[in-house]
């Protein structure tokens, strides 16, 4: 398994960690579903998971699982499917919703898995908190964790490259920083990480006034 890099100064995991901790319970009670209302995220999420199933029947991991309502959905799909989050709150409140699933405290930076392990691997709008600097150490560490063939689904915000801080969410104190990338860039990292792309999508903001959401497939080379 995977170590981080020693030489690099992983203070936004812990800033996500604890902002996370923080505004859980109030981010759960507003989100419960994520993906409620955007049927085509939930058609891409269909897709994804047709593609994985299609391939093998290794496990998928969902990277950034928050409340754990997307997990769930992959599971009603039927696809074996555990998740991931950086906050233990969070992953509380997961297995507090659904007690059927698995969901287990981790950093993508470092995944806590064996080398080829997963069929495919999801992370909606969770690579968003991710400098620039880091984005191939985390898709390095996705690679590793993919057998030949396996899948990646990213969701971002997207826009023009650009970086905002936020320092309160939910009437709580934060410390998060948000990159908001342009997806050729989100591609041209996933390339060099060994992670090919297979489509892009980017839908436009709806009713809520949010940015435009970009979706990347890429599968894992050799």
């Amino acid at each position: 398994m995977s170590q981080p890099n020693a030489l690099l100064d992983l203070g936004f995991v812990q800033n996500a960690r604890e902002s996370y901790d923080a505004i859980a319970e109030e981010y759960t009670r507003r989100f419960p579903d994520g993906l409620g209302h955007r049927p085509l995220d939930r058609a891409l999420l269909r897709g994804f998971a047709e593609l994985v199933k299609g391939r093998g029947s290794e496990p998928v991991a969902d990277v950034g699982s928050g409340p754990g309502d997307v997990t769930a959905r992959l599971h009603d799909l039927g696809v074996p499917v555990f998740g991931v989050d950086v906050s233990p709150r969070m992953v509380a409140l997961a297995r507090r919703a659904h007690p059927q699933l698995r969901f287990h405290v981790g950093s993508m930076d470092s995944l806590d898995l064996p080398d080829r392990t997963l069929g495919g691997l999801l992370a909606l709008y969770s690579v968003i908190h991710v400098p620039d600097e880091y984005l191939p150490v985390v898709f390095g560490e996705f690679r590793r964790v993919l057998v030949p063939g396996g899948y990646l689904l990213l969701a971002f915000q997207t826009g023009e490259d650009e970086e905002q801080r936020l320092t309160e969410r939910f009437g709580c104190e934060v410390a998060l920083d948000c990159f908001w990338r342009d997806p050729e860039t989100v591609v041209a990292h996933l390339a060099k990480a060994g992670l090919e792309l297979q489509a892009r999508v980017v839908l436009e903001p709806d009713e809520d006034g949010t940015r435009p959401r970009a979706f990347v497939l890429a599968r894992r080379s050799g």
